[in-house]
């Protein structure tokens, strides 16, 4: 996965779920998940095989000041989006307006 734009700001580490005062649920009621906790299993179900990494584009990173992510969220330029989809049996390009 190479995350680009406001994708690099899915793994901030320091996100925490939150009530809902329209509907005046607490945290616990809300039970609302965070895209950190998304980007952590995902890392840790693709450890082995199929093998998922994921790497953050650092001009996007310093841009958004999204430095404090999840373990295992690699750093990396728009080089490294080359070289995956090179190296890739498949490559899936979302792309933003």
């Amino acid at each position: 996965m190479f995350a680009y734009e406001g994708a690099v700001c899915l793994p901030i580490s320091d996100q925490s779920p939150h009530a809902n005062p329209v509907k005046g649920t607490t945290v616990e009621e809300e039970d609302h998940p965070t895209t950190q906790k998304f980007v952590s299993a995902l890392l840790e179900m693709g450890k082995e095989n199929p093998r998922l990494t994921w790497v953050n584009c650092g001009l996007c990173v310093d841009e958004r000041g999204a430095n404090n992510v999840v373990e295992g969220v690699k750093r990396g330029s728009p080089a490294d989006f080359l070289k995956m989809a090179q190296e890739s049996t498949n490559t899936l390009v979302i792309p933003t307006k």
